[in-house]
């Protein structure tokens, strides 16, 4: 596993304009994410909670400060390169799945594979082996719309892990669910984790979730604090 400073985070600030104001989002947040921790950011809507893990992603610009990941600037890397890094290195999970409907489990699993470079047979290869490990090896030529809640966020999950990626960053994953279909969503993503052993960051209000984490955050008013769990 890996232990040293994987991401580091320094004065990041975030604003925006509404109606000529200047609003604030995220306030000079400085933070450290260990190689290979699980680290849980609670707050209540509006906090920022998504904001930030948007930036983390490369998602979004900060309107000032530094992210960085094993030392190199985000900021230093031009558009393609920033691209190629968020596909290979960083995996997503959303609240709501964002599957394409038309497209079967199996075409919606190998899209980063495909947006990668990865010729297809491979991908297809990849995205068998990756649904077989969520538990939907049987469900591969099934749409979407055919699937339980659950199941089509173990294909959000699966398409999220397919690359391997060093990060995982999930926003409210089980916040759709209902709490037993969210508790094996849970244990997914925790289990697939360590096995690949992936750093996983969470952003949520359900301090049940943030209770399984190795280290838990607050986010309030734009600014982090140490919560005791």
């Amino acid at each position: 596993m890996n232990r040293g400073t994987m991401i580091e985070v320094k004065n990041l600030t975030k604003t925006f304009k509404k109606n000529g104001a200047t609003i604030e989002v995220l306030r000079d947040i400085n933070i450290e994410i260990i190689g290979g921790e699980s680290l849980a950011i609670l707050g209540t809507s509006g906090a920022g909670k998504t904001t930030f893990l948007q930036i983390l992603g490369i998602l979004d610009q900060p309107t000032s400060g530094d992210v960085l990941f094993d030392g190199v600037k985000v900021s230093e890397l031009n558009d393609r390169k920033r691209a190629e890094f968020r596909n290979r290195t960083i995996g997503f999970v959303f609240q709501f799945h964002h599957l394409l409907p038309e497209f079967t489990c199996l075409e919606n699993t190998m899209m980063p594979a495909l947006i990668g470079g990865i010729g297809r047979r491979e991908a297809r290869l990849r995205a068998e082996v990756t649904l077989t490990d969520v538990g939907l090896g049987d469900r591969l030529s099934h749409k979407p719309g055919e699937l339980s809640g659950g199941e089509q966020q173990r294909v959000a999950v699966a398409r999220a892990m397919l690359m391997e990626p060093e990060i995982l960053l999930a926003d409210e994953p089980t916040g759709n669910l209902d709490t037993e279909t969210g508790k094996k969503i849970e244990d997914l993503l925790l289990n697939l984790c360590e096995i690949k052993r992936s750093t996983l960051v969470v952003v949520t209000h359900n301090t049940a979730l943030a209770q399984r984490m190795s280290r838990v955050t607050g986010l309030k008013d734009g600014e982090f604090y140490d919560i005791e769990m």
